[in-house]
């Protein structure tokens, strides 16, 4: 069974996400049989390359907010991450466009390393001193993750390097409706959005594996919070 995840960098949900997934698939009885694959999707694409902002200095403008409010924003979240055994830093971190994080995201999966490069990513810019923004970081990052360090580089040197990959995976989100990440996809056929507890993601697989012959996509879970394509974090009251 495939799952394909789609989601963004800059989505702290998508970092919670991932870990309350992982947590589902561990228990999930054919965990062995599942293959995980990561998709691309931009929260601020219109963001030009180089412009980057202090998280609560973006979050305060883009919601209305003062400095002390858009710091509480950050802090619940931080919570909810360090419920899950995640780092999450909430001084500091800054914001810009992700779309050489994809490209490069798609080099780590032609070569077998998306996975680790996805978690080292995540790790670096939401609980280390390290902005995923700086080119020669993410060259790092990519060496960490098995990569070749010149052959990273010069997929970042090169603007044209697996662009293509991110705006397919793109374009499919918008086909099967997915406005927000992250977005989990079992075998296209059922949907979850948002960062579900990890109990959902496990009745989600069951179900998926059981009716596989179904053929329409279904979403499985209620509401859980998510990042939309205005790069808007919903952020839950208690």
């Amino acid at each position: 069974m495939r799952v394909e995840i789609w989601s963004d960098i800059a989505c702290p949900w998508c970092y919670i996400g991932k870990a309350r997934f992982e947590k589902g698939l561990a228990e999930f009885a054919h965990r062995d049989e599942v293959e995980v694959v990561h998709r691309s999707f931009e929260l601020d694409p219109s963001r030009a390359k180089g412009d980057t902002a202090l998280v609560i200095d973006m979050l305060a403008e883009k919601y209305g907010r003062s400095r002390e409010e858009a710091a509480a924003m950050e802090a619940n979240v931080a919570a909810n991450a360090q419920s899950e055994g995640l780092g999450y830093r909430t001084e500091g971190r800054d914001h810009g466009n992700t779309f050489d994080i994809h490209r490069l995201l798609h080099l780590a999966k032609a070569r077998g390393r998306q996975d680790e490069l996805l978690t080292l990513a995540y790790r670096a810019n939401f609980a280390e001193e390290r902005s995923v923004f700086d080119a020669e970081v993410l060259v790092a990052l990519a060496e960490e993750a098995g990569l070749d360090a010149d052959e990273a580089r010069a997929v970042l040197a090169d603007p044209e390097a697996y662009a293509e990959d991110v705006r397919t995976d793109e374009r499919e989100a918008a086909e099967l409706g997915a406005n927000a990440v992250p977005f989990f996809v079992l075998d296209r056929r059922y949907g979850i959005s948002g960062g579900q507890p990890s109990e959902i993601f496990v009745q989600a697989l069951e179900q998926a594996w059981k009716d596989r012959p179904a053929t329409a996509l279904t979403t499985v879970g209620g509401d859980a919070a998510a990042c939309d394509t205005d790069g808007a974090c919903e952020v839950p009251q208690s």
